[in-house]
C-alpha cells in the first residue's frame, strides 16, 4: 500500500488531541498530560513509518465497517433490489444467484465490463442478472438511460433490451437521445413510442428508484454490483473483471448449499 503524506499527517494530527481526554480522567494534571503527549508526539515523528501502520489497520476496519453497513442496506431494500417490475432481467429468470449492475452508458468501465457480463452469462446457467440505469455522468447519460427505461415498456422478456444495451455500450463517443434512440431502432423496437414513454410517470419513477437504491447502497461509481441476497450479500463497486466477479457468485452459491 503506498504510504500517503497528508492522511498520515492528518491522522498524527489527530492522535494527541486525542490523547487528552483518556489522560485527564486518569489524574493526570495539565503539564504531565502536555510531557506524555510531547513524548508521544517525538516517538512518532522519530518513527513514521507507525503512521502506515495505522493508516492501514484504520482503512480496513472502514471497509469492514462499510460492507457491514451495505449488507444492511441491501436486506432493507432486497424487495426494489430484486424484484421491482422497474428494472430488466436478463440470464436465467429462476437462477439461484442473482447479480444486480448498476450501469452508465457513458461509463467507460462499464463499456469494457460489458464483456464480462456477457461472459458470465454464457458460462454460467444459473445466473440471474438485474440491470439498472444509474446514470451519473451528465445530461448525456440521463437521456440514454431515460430511453433504456422507455425501452422497457415494449419489451418485457428484456430480450430486446438486452440489444439494446449492448449496441448502445458497445457505441463509439458519448451516449446521448439521439445515440440510444439509433440503437434502440437497430434492435428492431418502435422509436416513436420511446419518445413518448420517455417523459411518462413509469420512466421518471423507473430511474428515481434506481438512484434511491444506489444512494442507500452507498454507491459512488460504475459499474456497481449486488451479488446475492440476504447474509451473503456482497456489494462490488468498480469494474473488478469476469474472475473476480464469478469467484463472488461461487462464495455466494456455496453459502446457500453445500459445494
Amino acid at each position: 500500500m503506498p504510504f500517503r503524506p497528508l492522511r498520515a499527517l492528518a491522522i498524527a494530527a489527530a492522535l494527541l488531541p486525542a490523547l487528552a481526554a483518556p489522560l485527564a480522567a486518569q489524574g493526570f494534571s495539565a503539564p504531565q498530560r502536555g510531557e506524555i503527549e510531547q513524548i508521544v508526539r517525538d516517538y512518532l515523528l522519530k518513527n513514521p513509518e507507525l503512521l502506515q501502520e495505522v493508516l492501514a489497520e484504520l482503512e480496513k476496519k472502514q471497509a469492514v465497517a462499510e460492507a457491514e453497513k451495505a449488507k444492511l442496506a441491501v436486506q432493507k431494500h432486497s424487495d426494489a433490489l430484486f424484484n421491482s417490475p422497474r428494472h430488466v432481467v436478463v440470464g436465467n429468470p429462476q437462477g439461484d444467484v442473482t447479480l444486480v449492475e448498476f450501469f452508465d452508458y457513458n461509463c467507460g468501465y462499464c463499456k469494457r465490463a460489458l464483456n464480462d457480463l456477457q461472459g458470465l452469462m454464457q458460462a454460467d446457467p444459473k445466473l440471474r442478472v438485474v440491470l439498472k440505469e444509474f446514470p451519473v455522468l451528465g445530461e448525456g447519460s440521463i437521456e440514454a438511460a431515460r430511453v433504456a427505461a422507455a425501452v422497457r415498456l415494449q419489451d418485457k422478456s428484456g430480450k430486446k433490451y438486452f440489444d439494446f444495451h449492448q449496441r448502445l455500450l458497445n457505441g463509439r463517443g458519448q451516449a446521448d437521445k439521439a445515440k440510444a434512440l439509433a440503437a434502440a431502432k437497430e434492435a428492431g423496437l418502435d422509436v416513436a413510442r420511446i419518445e413518448r414513454d420517455m417523459g411518462s410517470d413509469e420512466v421518471r419513477a423507473s430511474l428515481e428508484e434506481s438512484l434511491r437504491l444506489a444512494e442507500a447502497l452507498g454507491l459512488n461509481g460504475t459499474p456497481s454490483y449486488v451479488i446475492g441476497a440476504g447474509a451473503n450479500a456482497d456489494v462490488v463497486v468498480g469494474a473488478v473483471g469476469r474472475g473476480a466477479l464469478q469467484q463472488k457468485i461461487n462464495l455466494t452459491r456455496c453459502g446457500q448449499a453445500a459445494c
